[in-house]
C-alpha cells in the first residue's frame, strides 16, 4: 500500500478510538487553479500527482498506464467507480489536453473527482467515469504564456502540437503519433458510451461562456443519432439553464458575427467525436469561450460536466439500448451513406445571446474591421443549419481483402479491434476492383500530409490472384464503420486520402516517343477499334490534338504495356 492510503487508514483508525462519529476525511489536495485563484493551471505534472493521490485516497479510483506517446511519456487513465456500482454501469471517457493551451477541462476534472472523493457530488450509480488528464504531453510541457494571443487566462499554459507538432485532433484516422495508437487501447478498453473532449474556442464573441459541439447527428445516424439531437442535448441545455449557464450550439463563424446564422460543425473521423461515433458513442465538445475569465471558464465546464454525468445517468436504458441499435443497424445494411453536406434549405431559429457588432474602419490597415461592443448585450434569433445530407454511397461489400504488404493498415486495423484473418494459401477469386479515375489535391501541407479530395472511382469485377498471408476482412463486425470510411477510397477521411495508397498514383514505367513512334503504330494497325476512338478524341479535343505525347501516351495506356498497378486500388472488394 502506498503512504496516503496508509495515512488516511492511521487517521480514520485514530478518531474511531477517540468515539468521532465521523467515518470519512476529505480529500483536501489543492489544485494550481485552486491555490492561484483561477491564474493557473495545473502543469502535467502536477495533473498526474493529483491523480496519483487520488487513486492513493480511495479504493473506488485507479490510475493506470498506458503506451508511450510520441515524447516518450505513457498516457495516464484515471477511473473512479461509485460508492455501490449496478451491475450494467455505463463508462463515460473524458478527453483533457488534446490542446493544452486549451486547459479548462484538465482543471475541471481534477475539481471533479475532488468533488466525487468529498461526497459534494455524488457520482450515480450507474456511472463509471473515464479521465485521460492530459492527452497532448509534449504540448503541455511546451508551457508558454503567449501562443493564445486572444484568450483571457490562464497566466501560462501549454501548446497545440504534440512532441511532433500534430495537432492530435486531426490524428484519429492517419494515425501519424503514439499518442493515437494509446488512446485507441483506451478507448476500446474502457467503450464509453459517452466520449467528452474538454476544448476552448472563439471564431466571434457572444455572451455565453459555453458552447456544445455534439457529433453530428444525420452523421452518427440510426436511433442514437435521433436520440442525441431530440432527446439528450435539449434535456442537458434545460439542466444548465437550470444552474444559470445559458449555453448555444457550438458557434461555427469566423470573422463574421452569428447574426447571419452559422452551420453545424462535421465532426468527420479525423477529429475525436468522429471518430468515437464509428463505433456509436454518445460524443461531444465542450467548447468554452476563450474571451471569458478563466475561472468562469473552468467552473462553466465543471458544471457541464456535472450535468452530462446526471443526464447520462437519467438516460442509461436509452442510451443502452440505442447503442445496440445502431451496431444492429450498420450491421443489417446493404448500403452505406457517407461524405455528408449540410443542407442549406433546413434550419432551425432560436434566440442568440450575442453583443452588438459594427463594420468600423480599423486604425492598423484603414480597412473595414469587425467590431463587438460587449457594453452592448443583445437578443437576436439565428439561424442554425444542422440538418446534413449523405452525398454518397457504396454498396457494402461481404469482405475486404487487403494485401499483406500494407503493414500500417494492418495494424491500424488490428489496434482499433477489428477481425481480420490471413489466407492460408494462394487463390484465385472473383473481385470488385477500384480504379482511381478522378482525385484533387491540396496545394497546402495539412497535419504531415497533402489531403486527397473529391476522390472517385471506377469499379470493374475481376479474377484476382490472392497471396497466402494476404488478409481477409468481414465487415460484418462491430467496427463496420471504421472499415467503411477508411477502406472506402471516396470517403473524406479514408486512408487513400490521407496518402497512404500515393505509390499507385505513379507510374513506374513508361516509354520514349522516339522508340514508342513505330510501336504505337502497328498497335493501331492491328486493334482498328481503339484507332477509331483515338481519331474521334483528336477531333473532340483540339488540346490532345495539338499534344503529340498525350496522344502517344492515351495510346500507350491502351496496350498491355501499360502497367496494371497504375492508379489500381490494391484492396479488393468481396461482394458475395
Amino acid at each position: 500500500m502506498k503512504y496516503i492510503y496508509l495515512k488516511k487508514t492511521f487517521i480514520i483508525f485514530t478518531t474511531l478510538l477517540l468515539g468521532s462519529c465521523t467515518s470519512e476525511i476529505d480529500f483536501t489536495f489543492s489544485t494550481s487553479f485552486e491555490k492561484s485563484a483561477g491564474k493557473q493551471t495545473a502543469t502535467y505534472e502536477e495533473a498526474i500527482d493529483f491523480y496519483k493521490k487520488a487513486a492513493d485516497f480511495s479504493d473506488r479510483a485507479s490510475l493506470q498506464k498506458f503506451d508511450e506517446t510520441d515524447l516518450g511519456t505513457p498516457l495516464h487513465l484515471f477511473t473512479i467507480k461509485p460508492e455501490k456500482p449496478a451491475k450494467e454501469a455505463l463508462s463515460i471517457l473524458i478527453l483533457n489536453g488534446i490542446h493544452p493551451g486549451e486547459p479548462d477541462g484538465i482543471d475541471a476534472s481534477m475539481l471533479l473527482v475532488k468533488r466525487i472523493l468529498n461526497a459534494s457530488f455524488v457520482l450515480p450509480e450507474h456511472i463509471i467515469l473515464h479521465i485521460v488528464p492530459v492527452y497532448n504531453i509534449g504540448g503541455a510541457l511546451h508551457r508558454n504564456s503567449t501562443s493564445r494571443v486572444n484568450q483571457k487566462g490562464p497566466e501560462n499554459y501549454g501548446f497545440r502540437g504534440n512532441a511532433l507538432n500534430y495537432d492530435l485532433n486531426r490524428d484519429f484516422i492517419k494515425s501519424d503519433t503514439k499518442n493515437s495508437k494509446a488512446f485507441y487501447k483506451i478507448y476500446h478498453q474502457v467503450n464509453p458510451s459517452v466520449f467528452i473532449d474538454t476544448h476552448v474556442s472563439n471564431g466571434a464573441d457572444y455572451q455565453y461562456t459555453l458552447t456544445h459541439l455534439f457529433t453530428q447527428t444525420e452523421q452518427l445516424g440510426g436511433t442514437l443519432g435521433n436520440f442525441i439531437k431530440n432527446e439528450f442535448i435539449p434535456a442537458t441545455e434545460k439542466d444548465l439553464q437550470t444552474k444559470n449557464l445559458p449555453i448555444t450550439p457550438y458557434v461555427n463563424v469566423f470573422n463574421r458575427s452569428p447574426s447571419n446564422g452559422f452551420t453545424q460543425f462535421l465532426d468527420t473521423p479525423r477529429y475525436s467525436t468522429g471518430y468515437t461515433s464509428l463505433w456509436n458513442s454518445l460524443g461531444l465538445m465542450i467548447e468554452t469561450h476563450m474571451l471569458k475569465p478563466y475561472p468562469e471558464r473552468v467552473q462553466a465546464t465543471l458544471a457541464m460536466l456535472e450535468s452530462l454525468t446526471e443526464q447520462t445517468a437519467k438516460y442509461k436504458d436509452e442510451i443502452q439500448l440505442k447503442r445496440k441499435q445502431n451496431f444492429t443497424h450498420y450491421n443489417s445494411q446493404d448500403q452505406y451513406l457517407f461524405n455528408y453536406r449540410v443542407d442549406s434549405t433546413q434550419f432551425k431559429t432560436f434566440q442568440f445571446l450575442g453583443y452588438k457588432a459594427s463594420q468600423n474602419k480599423s486604425e492598423v490597415t484603414q480597412l473595414n474591421r469587425l467590431k463587438y461592443h460587449t457594453n452592448q448585450p443583445t437578443t437576436y434569433p439565428v439561424k442554425y443549419y444542422n440538418t446534413f445530407k449523405a452525398s454518397d454511397s457504396v454498396i457494402i461489400p461481404k469482405a475486404y481483402v487487403i494485401p499483406k504488404a500494407y503493414t500500417k493498415i494492418i495494424e491500424l486495423l488490428q489496434i482499433n479491434h477489428i477481425k481480420i484473418s490471413p489466407l492460408k494459401k494462394d487463390q484465385v477469386i472473383n473481385a470488385e476492383v477500384y480504379h482511381i479515375a478522378n482525385y484533387q489535391t491540396s496545394n497546402t501541407a495539412y497535419e504531415g500530409h497533402y489531403l486527397h479530395y473529391n476522390t472517385q472511382v471506377n469499379r470493374q469485377n475481376e479474377e484476382v490472384v490472392v497471396k497466402k498471408g494476404d488478409y481477409w476482412v468481414e465487415t460484418n463486425q462491430k467496427g463496420i464503420r471504421y472499415l467503411l470510411e477508411t477502406i472506402e477510397p471516396a470517403a473524406v477521411d479514408s486512408f487513400f486520402n490521407w496518402n497512404f495508397f500515393d505509390s499507385i498514383l505513379q507510374r513506374k514505367e513508361g516509354f520514349s516517343p522516339y522508340v514508342f513512334e513505330d510501336i504505337a503504330l502497328q498497335f493501331l494497325e492491328k486493334h482498328p477499334n481503339i484507332n477509331e476512338a483515338f481519331l474521334g478524341k483528336k477531333l473532340k479535343d483540339s488540346v490532345f490534338a495539338n499534344n503529340a505525347y498525350a496522344q502517344l501516351n492515351w495510346i500507350y495506356q491502351q496496350t498491355n504495356h501499360y502497367e496494371k498497378s497504375h492508379l489500381r486500388y490494391p484492396i479488393y472488394r468481396i461482394l458475395k
